[in-house]
């Protein structure tokens, strides 16, 4: 009995030495769909995140006369965010990331300088002399800035004697901010 098991272990183990792989078989039919899965939890919205102001100075408004005072845009043209406050003069910034702000001042009758400010640091400056010109001349500037949350933008006076801002019916000074891109990185979308 042992020795005819030990010759069926053998043979076997012979027979599967020598065979090779035979020739791949036909696919077979396409089995029935399986069972619709659960519903996945709601997922993030992709809403890119927004922030934009544009406001100017009302007519006959007496801009400010000393030295670091804000100047305040009291004529809100834009700002659905709320990010620019009229009795502050001031942005501050929501969501992080590269803004554009541009200042077109007009100026009449008296030379201008003003800076663009970042918390409490002028960033650019500008300056427009009075050359007794007859009619109102504009000075503009513009800046990229980096802001987190927190950071506030505003226009100030350099030069109290320099306060020429000037508003009427047919011009305008004004102040614009928007965001350029943002940091958010809290989702695939905003990295």
């Amino acid at each position: 009995m042992s020795s005819s098991g030990t010759g069926s272990v053998l043979l076997g183990s012979m027979l599967h030495e020598n065979s090779e792989t035979g020739v791949r078989g036909l696919t077979g039919d396409r089995g029935d769909p399986g069972e619709k899965g659960e519903r996945g939890q709601p997922g993030e919205c992709a809403v890119a995140p927004k922030s934009a102001f544009s406001v100017k100075l009302s007519q006959g408004q007496t801009s400010p006369l000393n030295v670091g005072d804000a100047v305040r845009f009291d004529t809100i043209l834009i700002n659905e965010q709320g990010d620019y406050n009229s009795e502050t003069g001031r942005f501050t910034c929501k969501v992080p990331g590269v803004y554009y702000f541009a200042v077109h001042a007009t100026v009449y009758r008296a030379s201008l300088q003003f800076d663009l400010m970042k918390n409490g640091h002028a960033v650019a400056s500008y300056f427009q002399f009075y050359g007794n010109w007859p009619k109102p001349a504009s000075l503009s500037g513009g800046s990229l800035l980096h802001l987190i949350p927190g950071d506030q933008v505003w226009v100030q006076m350099a030069l109290s004697e320099y306060n020429g801002f000037y508003s009427s019916t047919k011009t305008d000074s004004s102040f614009t901010g928007f965001l350029v891109y943002s940091d958010w990185k809290n989702s695939a979308v905003f990295a």
